[in-house]
């Protein structure tokens, strides 16, 4: 535990707090920091120990944020109304429209925001599915910011406690009074706040609940976040009567190279090389269009696609044309010097691998390659088609990853307000706010647009913290 003199002395427990912050990633941490820059006495319960601190946080790269000409790293502009088409094509319609914009136009402040506590960008890098204009990475990835926004607290008094499992929210009508918390092994205490935030995640850690919503394929998903996000605090809520946002079968599920390891594999097991290969399930067979649209746009539905494929699996093929055009995994591909070798190298049937490419091969038409925008080279006669970036897969040597589901994060979650102030059926819960993927789900009905899950932790996040500091102070 980290606490500063000047706020408090002893143990969480003995201290009344301004603000309880439950969670330790982007979101708590952006509430916590503008709820101590308004004068709050503020702790963080942070579940994981410190190496692991920040949640799906340290995992990411970037941030979605609209703007209206250059800003920062940021070229051209990002208007409101593009982000949110783009929002709209990823969740087929299913978001909150005015909570959606409120992200949308709020993010355009949040950035220099971010730089003004420690958060560097830098420019995208090449193949980093071509987000220079709507996404600002950071520099030094997501650790570089979670470690930014913990010296920032540090600096602003903030206390924090790692190891520090919130077990049961205490409401009393419709008040928080406590937190539960087992900090470490030692005996559960009460932590006692004015207000709170939760912040603590979705439930995609917990594989039992995650095979009651999936069934029995959740089985074979692999979880590149955290560990640690097992949906307790987001359990205990709905048994008090929260209202909820979401299906629990929705996530951000994206296809992850197939030797990743069950958690905590990150952005770095992802695999972009979908649009430029062709794809097949266990029995070599075609899916679903690769080139269906911009990368951004559309790798997170291949987590849900692969999903549904016999034992979760998928493999993609490519050949030696397009194997420098993407951000590769951090583990090689399989290599061969025909497609036939390729596949039984994969563990597919080799020669039924090798009739799908061909039959692929013989779709594609000539035309324009460009491998950063729509450019409509398009197979025809095929089915599933791949309607963009539709080469032959013919120059040696060939490469083949294996796919399998990786989930992020789940999207039920707690209902709230635009003031991120948490809802029951019976009206809001006076002093208790939500913010990051416990409610993301008010906005992420389906799917997922590169960078939108920052975005919605920094701009509600920074809400929650300033109304719960309006509460107390």
């Amino acid at each position: 535990m980290r606490c500063n003199p000047r706020r408090t002395a002893g143990a969480p427990q003995d201290t009344l707090w301004d603000l309880v912050v439950v969670g330790g990633g982007n979101a708590a941490l952006c509430a916590a920091i503008t709820a101590a820059e308004a004068g709050a006495k503020v702790i963080i319960l942070e579940g994981a120990p410190k190496p692991y601190r920040g949640g799906n946080s340290r995992h990411t790269r970037n941030f979605r944020c609209m703007h209206r000409g250059p800003l920062s790293v940021l070229t051209d502009a990002y208007d409101e109304d593009e982000y949110f088409n783009d929002l709209l094509l990823v969740t087929k319609g299913k978001t909150d429209e005015h909570l959606a914009r409120m992200v949308i136009r709020t993010s355009e402040e949040c950035l220099p925001w971010m730089q003004a506590h420690g958060v560097h960008f830098q420019p995208s890098l090449s193949g980093t599915l071509s987000l220079s204009r709507t996404n600002a990475f950071f520099l030094g990835g997501g650790k570089s910011l979670v470690n930014a926004y913990y010296n920032t607290c540090e600096d602003l008094g903030v206390a924090v406690v790692y190891e520090a499992q919130v077990t049961h929210v205490g409401i009393e009508g419709d008040r928080f009074t406590h937190a539960e918390v087992t900090i470490a092994s030692a005996p559960p205490v009460r932590v006692r706040g004015k207000a709170a935030v939760l912040a603590s995640g979705g439930f995609q850690s917990d594989l039992d609940w995650l095979t009651r919503a999936w069934g029995p394929a959740a089985a074979n998903f692999l979880i590149r976040g955290t560990p640690y996000n097992r949906g307790v605090v987001l359990k205990d809520m709905i048994d008090q009567g929260s209202e909820t946002v979401g299906d629990p079968t929705q996530c951000h599920c994206v296809a992850i190279d197939g030797r990743a390891p069950k958690f905590d594999g990150g952005i770095c097991t992802r695999l972009d090389c979908v649009p430029f290969s062709v794809v097949v399930n266990r029995d070599g067979d075609r899916f679903y269009n690769e080139g269906e649209d911009t990368w951004p746009k559309r790798y997170a539905i291949w987590g849900r696609l692969v999903a549904a494929q016999p034992d979760q699996v998928g493999y993609a093929v490519i050949d030696a044309k397009s194997i420098d055009l993407f951000m590769p995994s951090v583990f090689p591909p399989i290599v061969a010097d025909t497609v036939a070798e390729l596949g039984t190298k994969l563990g597919i049937d080799g020669a039924k691998l090798a009739r799908t490419v061909a039959e692929f091969n013989a779709a594609c038409r000539p035309g324009r390659f460009h491998p950063t925008e729509l450019d409509g080279l398009a197979t025809e006669g095929l089915s599933p088609p791949k309607t963009n970036w539709a080469r032959p897969i013919d120059q040696p040597p060939f490469y083949g990853y294996s796919l399998r589901p990786g989930v992020t994060f789940t999207y039920l979650g707690l209902k709230v307000s635009d003031t991120a102030r948490v809802q029951r059926a019976d009206g809001p819960l006076a002093n208790v706010w939500a913010a990051g993927e416990i409610m993301a789900g008010s906005i992420l009905g389906q799917g997922y647009l590169a960078g939108f899950g920052m975005t919605i932790g920094t701009v509600f996040g920074r809400i929650a913290g300033r109304e719960a500091a309006e509460h107390v102070l």
